[in-house]
This record gives C-alpha cells, sequence and structure tokens, in this order.
C-alpha cells in the first residue's frame, strides 16, 4: 500500500520548504502519527505538510487542491484548505501540499463527551456538505455508490472478523441496505471516509473533519454511516432529526454502510496476519463499539425506517 522507498523525514520537509517556499522554512517542523495514503507533518502552529507516501496519494492531494478551497468557505466546522503546493523535484519526486491545521484531537485519541453537541454539529455539517455537485465534481470509486457496489468489501470484512453469535444480525442490516432503493436525487458532495482518525474533537465535541481524499459526488448515506461510527451512544436519534432531510430508504443504506465501516475499523485494529496494514489498536474497539451502536438499532427518530428483523 504504501511506497518505502522513499524515506520522509524532518530534514527532508525541511529542505523542500527550503528550495520552494523559503518563507515557511524557518517554522518548526512536528512529525505527526497516523495517515494512510500521507505523511503529515506540523508546520508551525497554524499549517500542515501533506507527504504522499502511497501509488494515489497525489490524486487524492490534487481533488482536495481543487475542492476544498470552494467548499471550505461554507461548511460550518473547520477542514483544511490548501495554501501551496510543492511540486515534485530531485529530492521528492511526488507533488506535496502545505495545509491549513484543524486544531484539536483525532477522535480516536480523544473521545466524545457531549454528544448531543456532537450531533448537531455533524448533522448541520453534513446538510451543508450533501448539496448537488457539480458536472466536474470527482465520481465515485470504491465508495459513494450504492452498498450493493460493495458487496465484495463488506464480504471480506465479515469473513475476518465478525463477531460469534452476531453474524445474522449484522447479515440482516446488511442485506436490507443492499435492499434498499437507490439514491433518487442528484450526486451530492460526499466525503466519503468519514471515520475516527478523520474527525477532531476539542473541548469534548466534534470540532473539525479532516481527510477528504476519497471526496467524490455519490449516495449520502455513506457519510450518513457517521451517526453510528463517530457518534456516541444515544446521538444518533439527535442527529436524524437535526439532518432531517434523510428519507427512509437512505437511513437503511446508511446503516449497512455503518456495518460495513465497524468491521473495517475491527480489522483495521487488529494485530497479526488478519489486520489490515495502516490501523490503530484503538481502532478495533472503536469498530465494534460502533457495531454495536448500529445493532442496537439507534438512530430510529422519526424519519427511520421500521428496523429490519433480526434475531439475537
Amino acid at each position: 500500500m504504501t511506497d518505502s522507498a522513499i524515506e520522509i523525514t524532518a530534514d527532508l520537509v525541511r529542505e523542500l520548504l527550503r528550495e520552494q517556499h523559503p518563507d515557511l522554512a524557518g517554522l518548526a517542523v512536528r512529525e505527526v502519527t497516523g495517515g494512510w495514503d500521507n505523511q503529515q507533518w506540523r508546520l508551525g502552529d497554524d499549517l500542515a505538510v501533506r507527504m504522499p507516501r502511497t501509488d494515489r496519494a497525489p490524486d487524492l492531494q490534487r481533488k482536495e487542491r481543487r475542492w476544498l478551497p470552494e467548499l471550505a468557505p461554507r461548511l460550518p466546522l473547520p477542514v483544511p484548505v490548501p495554501v501551496r503546493t510543492g511540486e515534485p523535484s530531485a529530492r521528492f519526486p511526488k507533488p506535496w501540499t502545505v495545509m491549513t491545521w484543524v486544531p484539536g484531537e483525532p477522535l480516536d485519541r480523544a473521545p466524545i463527551s457531549r454528544g448531543a453537541h456532537a450531533a448537531d454539529a455533524l448533522a448541520r455539517f453534513l446538510t451543508a456538505l450533501h448539496v448537488a455537485a457539480p458536472a466536474q465534481a470527482p465520481a465515485p470509486s470504491d465508495r459513494g455508490g450504492h452498498p450493493a457496489e460493495a458487496t465484495e468489501g463488506f464480504t471480506y470484512f465479515f469473513d475476518a472478523v465478525a463477531p460469534a453469535g452476531l453474524e445474522s444480525d449484522i447479515r440482516a442490516v446488511w442485506d436490507d441496505a443492499v435492499a434498499a432503493p437507490a439514491w433518487q436525487g442528484p450526486p451530492v458532495w460526499v466525503h466519503g471516509d468519514l471515520h475516527p482518525a478523520n474527525v477532531v474533537v476539542a473541548d469534548g465535541t466534534l470540532a473539525g473533519v479532516v481527510d477528504f481524499g476519497d471526496l467524490c459526488a455519490g449516495d449520502p448515506a455513506w457519510d450518513l454511516a457517521a451517526a453510528w461510527v463517530l457518534l456516541p451512544a444515544g446521538a444518533a436519534a439527535g442527529f436524524f432529526d437535526t439532518y432531517a432531510q434523510a428519507e427512509p430508504a437512505t437511513i437503511r443504506r446508511a446503516r449497512g454502510l455503518a456495518v460495513m465501516k465497524s468491521l473495517f475499523l475491527m480489522l483495521m485494529g487488529e494485530n497479526g496476519e488478519r489486520g489490515l496494514p495502516g490501523g490503530k489498536p484503538s481502532w478495533g474497539p472503536a469498530g465494534r463499539a460502533a457495531l454495536d451502536r448500529v445493532l442496537a438499532q439507534e438512530g430510529r427518530g422519526r424519519h427511520a425506517p421500521p428496523p429490519p428483523t433480526v434475531t439475537r
């Protein structure tokens, strides 16, 4: 998944800045742990340098540079905005980006304690994001489409980590999502990858959203899954009451996608042969907690459909 032939160090980042953006070269450079497609370095107090380390990362960064300046001004939570571009060079053969830094701690390191506030913040953020995307917007790739298109991924995660005794429950929610009608509206802007490492928390509530590399025009259900994946127990119903524009079929698709994302986090958090590279040990418990929330059928506010029948 990653290009291990290129060692990205603080010295390399400083050298690239001196060559291409010398006015920023005097700022402190500090590594930020985590990241999959990109390795991130804090630059001073207000900026970050995103260095691509997978083959697909440069295209993801180009997408962020193209669209985030247009989206950010109308979003009610802070998001990273590109301010400088680094060009490929002899020192580093890929483009890189200087972005604004979004203050806060990732959700996988700082849990939400103000659930109702976070639910409202997330709902308002997604309401603002989920507007019809222009024709030039990126098309869905491995996310953003109907859950039926993700069956192969779901099956892989299910076979790897589905907890014993919950298989029929998980299958029932997934099968209901696959059977749900497709999104009938125009493709809307979708973040596509809302999980605990891609949102930040401050003062016990949601304080920002990061990593828009999977941004696309597609089905909003992909982001609505965050009602269970990100929010603490008891908060999903309030989220859907504030978001308010999700019809029953969309919530059915969102619940299935939440199950799949929960299994993904569980697998990413595992150690040993079954675990996937790039995850953290904390993601396993986070995924299991999210799975428990969605199987408990939280989020059945006034806009939600009756749940599928499952057996315990």
